[in-house]
Formats: C-alpha cells, sequence, structure tokens
C-alpha cells in the first residue's frame, strides 16, 4: 500500500473521521478496537499503533512482528510495563492530560463520599433505613496534602478549593515554587488531614506510603488513592484501617483486581472502586483530540507530543 497506515480503536474509516475530525492526507486505517478479535493482515505495514483503551498489553505482544512500526499511542497516562515490549526505536506516547478530569472527578467523589458516608446510605437503600449515622467529615477546614503535582495532580487541586479546605499542600519528584519535594514528606504528612495519591508508579514510589510513614498520619486521616496500587503498603493501610485510625478511599489496590476473600473489602472506614478513575465520560473527547493531533504529527514528520520514549 502507498502512504501510511494507522491502526485505530474504531470500527470504520468512517467512524474514525467522524470521531477524529478526519484523517490526514496520506493516512490509511485499520479498525483495531479489540486485541481478542482477529487482527488486521497489515501486521508488517502499520506503522502507528493506538493500543485498545483498557486492554492491558494484549495489543503489544506482538510488536515484533510490526516491521513498519513507528509509533505506540497508549490511551493511559501510566506506561510501566510497557517500554520492555516494544521494539527500540519506536516511539512511545503515554495518554497524559487525556484523564485529568475524570480522575480528578472520582478523587473529589471518593474523599466526599467516603466522609459523607454515602456507601452506608446506598447499604441503607434496600431496607428502607432512615439512618443517619455519626456526623459526616466535611472536605471544609481540612489540611489537604495532594501527592504528586502532575495535570491530574492539578486538576484535582482545582476542584478541591471550592470546597474550602484549610490549606493544600502540593508534593512533586523536585521542589520549586509553591510546591514540596518528596524528601520532604515525613515532615508534611502530619500536618495533613486527606493525601490524595497521583504519582506515578516506579522504583523510587512503590510502597512509598508505607507503615512508618502512614503512622505519621494524623489520627482520622484519609487516604485517597487514584494513582496505582502498590503506592500505598496495603498490609500497613489494612493495619491502620482496621485499627479505625485511619481512613482510606481507593481507585486502585494492590493486588488488582483485589480478591473478593480480601480484609479490605470489609475493613471500616473504607471505600474502594475498581479501577474508575478514567473510565467516564469525559475520556473518549479528549482522547479523540490526542490522536488526531498525534496522527497530524507523524504525517507531517513534526515532534510527538507525551513522548515517553
Amino acid at each position: 500500500m502507498t502512504g501510511k497506515l494507522a491502526w485505530l480503536p474504531f470500527r470504520s474509516r468512517a467512524e474514525a473521521e467522524e470521531k477524529l475530525g478526519g484523517l490526514p492526507e496520506g493516512v490509511e486505517m485499520a479498525p483495531f478496537v479489540d486485541p481478542g478479535e482477529p487482527w488486521p493482515d497489515s501486521i508488517a505495514e502499520v506503522g502507528f499503533l493506538v493500543v485498545p483503551y483498557l486492554s492491558g498489553n494484549a495489543a503489544l505482544q506482538r510488536t515484533e512482528e510490526m516491521t513498519g512500526l513507528e509509533v505506540v499511542q497508549l490511551n493511559m497516562a501510566g506506561f510501566d510495563g510497557v517500554p520492555e515490549l516494544i521494539p527500540d526505536g519506536v516511539a512511545l506516547c503515554n495518554a497524559a492530560g487525556v484523564h485529568d478530569t475524570a480522575t480528578a472527578e472520582l478523587a473529589i467523589g471518593l474523599a466526599l463520599a467516603q466522609g459523607r458516608r454515602l456507601d452506608q446510605y446506598a447499604r441503607n437503600m434496600p431496607s428502607g433505613s432512615w439512618d443517619r449515622g455519626p456526623m459526616g467529615q466535611s472536605l471544609a477546614d481540612q489540611r489537604a496534602l495532594i501527592l504528586g503535582y502532575g495535570g491530574i495532580g492539578k486538576a484535582i487541586e482545582r476542584r478541591l478549593e471550592p470546597m474550602e479546605p484549610a490549606a493544600i499542600t502540593r508534593v512533586a519528584s523536585r521542589a520549586r515554587d509553591g510546591v514540596h519535594g518528596i524528601d520532604e514528606l515525613d515532615e508534611l504528612l502530619p500536618q495533613a488531614d486527606v493525601v490524595f495519591v497521583i504519582v506515578p508508579l516506579n522504583d523510587s514510589t512503590r510502597g512509598l506510603l508505607d507503615a512508618r510513614r502512614l503512622a505519621l498520619l494524623p489520627d482520622n486521616a484519609l487516604v485517597v488513592n487514584v494513582a496505582r496500587g502498590p503506592i500505598v503498603d496495603t498490609d500497613a493501610l489494612l493495619a491502620e484501617t482496621s485499627a479505625g485510625r485511619l481512613r482510606a478511599a481507593l481507585d486502585v489496590t494492590d493486588p488488582e483486581p483485589l480478591p473478593a476473600e480480601h480484609p479490605l473489602w470489609r475493613s471500616p472506614g473504607v471505600l474502594i472502586s475498581p479501577h474508575t478513575g478514567g473510565p467516564a465520560t469525559a475520556f473518549w473527547p479528549r482522547a479523540n483530540a490526542l490522536i488526531a493531533r498525534q496522527l497530524r504529527h507523524w504525517a507531517a514528520d513534526e515532534p510527538l507530543e507525551n513522548r515517553v520514549r
């Protein structure tokens, strides 16, 4: 074939053009929606691969056969374990920015739902129980710490500010104006009533909130994890919540999926959602806009956005 070939997560060219506002001149497409379905015959010709959303790494198991591959575009911000699956010389781009809105919404929603006991009220509905229970915990007047101040961390802050927190402390890998470095974490945790965890998972952040650091948090503090499960030591967190000292609102766990028999499901003060930070109606318009821009960059031999390798 002539021109460039992209495998895209749409069932037809017509759907791709509708969702992306057209395709760049000289770019052809093949549908690649589900790696569990038969793959396109053009595996040796594909130059731009969009990994279907929520497909794990299944779409990357045959990259050695993609001899013309130039770009792998993820639909996730996290890319741990992905570079090892694609050949050297292939550009890897993540979806940083695409999940900011949806994930920040969920982070605030989890914090509110846990503090205001919305999960308990939902459980009361089948029996028709009109039981308010103890007074709910507001985000107002709480000292919040945002652990990870990238796009999602900033989006959390924008949504948190109208809730009237007493303070918002920002923490990133390195200190800069208005932002603390992660090396200051031990001094900051004792002043945090709510910790929003949104750092990437890597060797330096695995187990970052371990038993020692969780013990630094004040009584009744809330840990909201919308990043990756292994950043928080599960056993240490379970010990704290089982004792009633800390609360947790988790969109991610370690292990994940969390086994049905795991005691974290039934620990007091814990609210868990099944890694739903990204899958929301806000996702696809932003993902499609990124894909459209990246295809234009690729077709024009321009620098790609969000390149992580």
